[in-house]
């Protein structure tokens, strides 16, 4: 019998420890935005990892203090979660922090529209 082991053949402890925890792990992205910067992180979290844990998980809360996760809403790509303490990620999610709304749309569109009628 060959004692050789091919390389690639067997893990060593360490990379079948590596491999185990990777395989426990999603990657998912975080994202906010001010009018004047965007930022989108990745972030590993476990499986079985929610919204609120990738939040705490990515450190986006150090570098945009004003976060405040109990009145900001989330949600994933554009779609509103009403409970991100419950839910659950699944790989490639993109987790959106929300800032509230400065101006309602609708009279944005009707601010809009007077000042085009009044340049005519």
């Amino acid at each position: 019998m060959n004692d050789e082991i091919e390389r690639g053949q067997m893990l060593s402890e360490d990379e079948h420890s590596d491999q185990a925890s990777h395989e426990k792990e999603i990657s998912v992205e975080v994202a906010y935005a001010t009018p004047e910067k965007q930022v989108i992180l990745k972030v590993n979290v476990i499986k079985g990892a929610t919204m609120i844990d990738a939040v705490h998980q990515s450190g986006i809360l150090a570098e945009f203090p004003e976060i405040d996760l109990e009145k900001l809403k989330l949600g994933i790509f554009g779609k509103l979660e009403a409970k991100p303490h419950e839910r659950v990620l699944i790989p490639d999610d993109r987790v959106e922090i929300y800032r509230p709304l400065i101006v309602d749309p609708k009279e944005a569109r009707k601010k809009r529209a007077e000042k085009k009628e009044l340049k005519k």
